[in-house]
């Protein structure tokens, strides 16, 4: 499911791509509710991990409909729109924002939602050191790598301020406002290991009940591996033309669902609502739109990334290292990655897994970005080349045996593990290519195909991982968005990460001249205020990324949703989704 747009970069990290589908429905439980009124009915491919805001690092997450900022973005225009706040006045020198909250404002337990909410989101949580969130990252400014300031000015109104210029002020306050009534004491009281309450406040075994939101929707119950349950929030602001409560769709069902498969056969007899298009079910659902009553929304290439990545990582834990130092050899060699960048035939994964419903991706920026450098501007690409990739190889000091086997300088066969995660079919079917590709310039790749609880657990804890098959969801127009990938301290430089408050340290961490060149220009794109000079420097970033390969990325699907006619007032782009606008969506009566 789409989340509301500026919080993509946070709310859909790392994950696979989420499926809008359902999978062993219990007609039961939809009849039950259907005197309660109107229900929109679709699906999630895995389990949240937390109903935390400020801790979430993976989709499917439940924020997109739980909570709002002080703006939020059009789903189609993607200009800025006031939310919580209904209006703002920005100083000469862009340094100085004023926000003027909307009259009313309620929380869902009908607590008066106030500026010093506001304070206490930003002050206490999201700046507050002693909480792991990612959001940080994203609020970092300039070189000094400092915060803004939040005060509050009287009832209605509260002033951010920054240390020096930064771009994408303005954007960066659609984070979720969070309740001070309901949090505050978790963020002074410590546990045991003297870390915040908060760390462990609103966990998925939390009662839904005490989950305090501000978005269209709270949570109302929650089965794991089977269903969410969402119910209209009482004390939303949004009102329509004739003064009538928002959302006007009274609940929404996640069904759990790991098999896309599974979930393509339930759309079709009917038991959802919306499915995410897959490439591989396009041609049959497009012979069936028009009997069977539902529209295929195409929204042009997704704002989403897929890529591989080989783990960067030199550390070592406990005088263990993170990865086998013969390995570790390999994918540092900047060859070996070119190399591998040139074996992977994009066009046939476009014609085979996709259907030829795709595009190659190019850069780690979306093309609806206004910050997007193309190939043609001068965004270095490799196309599928199999000479090149053996005489890069060959030319690092790599050497084939008579079988055609790729060896190091020292004799060792190249070999190495590919994990993605099960039960996406397109993915698995992306990872069965690469392995096929790869052998053809000796590389031998154990593609492993593994629970997303255990993808979660090596990528974010451990860090113990050789290559993986994965994807960014879209973080919106703005670079600075994906701030916390690019940055070296960030929590999500997954292809060099440090550890996170709370684990094992890392012994012999580096960083690379590049990934810290790409760190800086990050930080001047975000401190200039001249659009065409931005441009540039994200331009530089761009090329830096595709020369060095932290990513290696793969193929733009189409942006596909396929949604029942009864479904009122979609509008539907790339950038938004279907369900980007969902207050005002409507159910039809049939």
């Amino acid at each position: 499911m789409a989340n509301i747009p500026l919080r993509r970069w946070f709310l859909s990290l790392l994950t696979c791509v989420v499926a809008i589908a359902l999978s062993a429905c219990n007609p039961a439980l939809f009849t039950s509710q259907a005197a309660q009124g109107s229900q929109l009915v679709t699906s999630i491919l895995s389990d949240p991990k937390t109903f935390n805001y400020a801790l979430s690092q993976e989709s499917p997450n439940i924020f997109g409909y739980t909570y709002e900022g002080l703006v939020t973005e059009n789903g189609v225009t993607g200009e800025i729109e006031p939310s919580l706040a209904e209006s703002w006045d920005i100083s000469d020198n862009q340094q100085r924002i004023v926000f003027t909250l909307r009259e009313g404002l309620k929380w869902s337990d009908g607590e008066p939602l106030t500026v010093d909410d506001i304070v206490f989101t930003y002050n206490d949580i999201y700046l507050n050191e002693d909480i792991p969130t990612d959001v940080r990252d994203i609020l970092r400014i300039g070189e000094t790598r400092g915060f803004p300031s939040v005060r509050k000015l009287d009832e209605r109104r509260v002033e951010f301020t920054t240390p020096e210029p930064f771009a994408p002020f303005l954007r960066t306050t659609g984070l979720a406002i969070l309740p001070a009534h309901a949090l505050k004491d978790t963020v002074t009281e410590k546990d045991q290991e003297g870390r915040p309450k908060f760390m462990t406040t609103w966990g998925v075994d939390t009662d839904p009940d005490k989950i305090v939101v501000n978005g269209p929707y709270q949570l109302d119950r929650y089965n794991t591996n089977q269903r969410l349950i969402f119910r209209r929030n009482p004390h939303y602001w949004r009102k329509g033309d004739q003064g009538q409560p928002q959302p006007y769709i009274n609940r929404l069902f996640w069904e759990v669902v790991e098999s896309t498969d599974t979930a393509f056969l339930q759309f079709r007899s009917g038991g959802l609502d919306a499915i995410s298009v897959s490439p591989d079910f396009y041609s049959l659902l497009k012979r069936e739109e028009e009997r069977s009553n539902f529209n295929i929304y195409v929204g042009g290439p997704t704002l989403s990334s897929s890529f591989i990545s080989f783990n960067l990582n030199k550390g070592s834990r406990d005088g263990e290292p993170l990865i086998e130092p013969m390995k570790s050899r390999w994918f540092n060699t900047l060859e070996f990655r070119q190399a591998v960048a040139y074996a992977i035939d994009r066009r046939t994964m476009i014609d085979n897994s996709f259907r030829g419903l795709g595009e190659p991706q190019y850069s780690n920026l979306p093309v609806q970005s206004p910050y997007y450098l193309s190939p043609e501007e001068g965004l270095p690409i490799y196309e599928y080349n199999l000479d090149k990739a053996k005489e890069l190889l060959l030319n690092a000091g790599f050497q084939y045996n008579d079988e055609g086997q790729l060896l190091d300088d020292q004799g060792n066969r190249v070999r190495f593990t590919l994990i993605t995660n099960a039960g996406n079919k397109l993915r698995e079917a992306m990872g069965a290519q690469i392995k096929r590709d790869l052998a053809k310039i000796g590389m031998q790749v154990d593609f492993n195909p593994i629970a997303f609880s255990t993808l979660v657990e090596q990528l974010s804890n451990s860090l113990d991982w050789e290559c993986h098959l994965l994807g960014f969801s879209g973080g919106g127009l703005e670079p600075n968005n994906s701030a916390n990938v690019w940055s070296t301290e960030g929590g999500l430089h997954s292809f060099n990460q440090k550890p996170t408050v709370g684990q094992p340290e890392i012994q012999g961490w580096e960083v690379a001249p590049w990934e810290k060149e790409i760190n800086d220009l990050y930080v001047k794109g975000s401190q200039e205020l001249d659009e065409e000079k931005r441009k540039v420097i994200y331009g530089e970033a761009q090329r830096l990324i595709k020369e060095h390969l932290p990513f290696i990325y793969l193929v733009n699907p189409l942006s596909m949703t396929a949604v029942r006619d009864r479904v009122e007032g979609i509008e539907y782009s790339a950038l938004g989704g279907a369900f980007w606008n969902i207050h005002e969506l409507r159910i039809s009566e049939d």
